[in-house]
């Protein structure tokens, strides 16, 4: 096959194809002297198998080849496939909540659970069940049997396609479901099976979990990450929550004497501004541009200052972090300050808005904004 994408099919194959939540085994096809990779493996509507690689043009039909899969990446999927029955076996016989789905990322594994609840217990006691059916390492037999005879023998489910055949995998004396998959050959390969999180979602609970030598990755890569934290704070890794939870409390605390504080600055500079702002045709006209003053501190300066005075026109900017205006006036004043500074931004390629008393907006750069007010203070100077 050359188009869309180049794929070659087998007359047979062990590559294992996307397929009930399981992703695609990779590996390589080789025919003399050329080797291919194959990056995805598909099972099409016609029930083919397509291996996309690179390129077909050294391969014609009836040519003989070899494929070899990714041992590695097969091995991690089936220490993920099978703990995922393990686990959801462990859900239904502690606490009979099936799972309705599964999938398999290349970093983590989840199932969907139908439960409207699911405690922190609920979560530790199938993850400690299912880590010691992985420790008894119990045979992973597989066996075909007709529809008919599955209906009789108690899966944990059964699939809803009209198969004449189904292929179950038997977790002995623990599950038994039927399954396309690839398994480990027994519960100890493994390895473990570690919970992360959970979350709710539109038909129950999620939970996330990995198995094998992700566990192990997974679990290096957290305590690696605790380390670090705990060693900025001077803590032992228990110790984390605890001095985090302490930190944003401190964070809170200042954080609101800061707000005070710039309530009272503001307070004070809007005081002082209006006091050196003689009157013009019965306004205060006050223009000024910071560059050491964020859009909130403005904002609060120009509600101080048409709070404290019946006649005040604020126009004011900041240069930084970023570019903004804040155009506001005393309640009762004529002007439209939403329309001064929808054109003031749109003329210095930015945005804004607001209504007739109160009104801010963003530009690119700091370019003009000084000349733009004292424009904008002219335009409404009595001539």
């Amino acid at each position: 096959i050359e188009n869309p994408r180049p794929a070659l099919v087998l007359d047979r194959t062990a590559f294992y194809p996307t397929s009930g939540g399981q992703v695609f085994d990779t590996g390589s096809i080789t025919s003399g002297a050329t080797k291919l990779h194959v990056n995805e493996v598909a099972d099409i509507d016609d029930g083919k198998i397509v291996h996309y690689v690179e390129s077909v043009k050294d391969f014609k039909p009836g040519t003989r080849v070899r494929g070899e899969i990714d041992a590695s990446r097969r091995r991690d999927h089936m220490q993920q496939h099978s703990g995922q029955h393990v686990l959801s076996a462990a859900f239904i016989r502690l606490y009979n909540l099936p799972t309705v789905s599964f999938h398999m990322a290349d970093d983590y594994c989840s199932i969907d659970l139908e439960t409207p609840t699911l405690t922190k217990e609920q979560i530790e006691s199938a993850e400690r069940l299912a880590n010691e059916i992985i420790l008894e390492n119990r045979e992973v037999s597989i066996r075909f049997v007709t529809r008919d005879e599955a209906g009789k023998l108690g899966l944990r489910k059964l699939p809803p396609t009209e198969r004449d055949e189904l292929r179950l995998i038997d977790i002995h004396d623990f599950d038994l479901t039927a399954c396309g998959g690839t398994h480990v050959s027994r519960t100890g390969q493994i390895a473990s099976i570690l919970l992360r999180k959970t979350e709710k979602v539109r038909q129950g609970w999620r939970v996330e979990f990995v198995a094998g030598q992700r566990a192990v990755a997974t679990a290096r890569h957290d305590f690696t990450t605790l380390s670090e934290t705990a060693g900025l704070f001077s803590a032992h890794i228990y110790d984390v929550p605890q001095q985090a939870r302490k930190t944003l409390d401190e964070i809170r605390s200042l954080r609101k004497q800061r707000e005070q504080s710039q309530k009272e600055v503001a307070e004070f500079q809007a005081a002082a501004l209006l006091a050196e702002t003689p009157e013009c045709g019965g306004h205060r006209i006050v223009v000024r541009t910071f560059s050491d003053r964020d859009l909130t501190y403005i904002k609060l300066l120009a509600q101080n200052l048409t709070r404290q005075s019946p006649n005040a026109v604020a126009f004011l900017a900041t240069t930084s972090p970023q570019p903004s205006l804040v155009f506001a006036q005393s309640a009762g004043q004529p002007f439209d300050m939403g329309a001064l500074l929808k054109e003031t931004t749109t003329n210095l390629g930015g945005r804004g808005g607001g209504n007739k008393d109160m009104a801010q907006g963003g530009v690119p750069n700091a370019d003009g904004i000084a000349a733009a007010l004292n424009a904008v203070a002219a335009k409404i100077s009595p001539k």
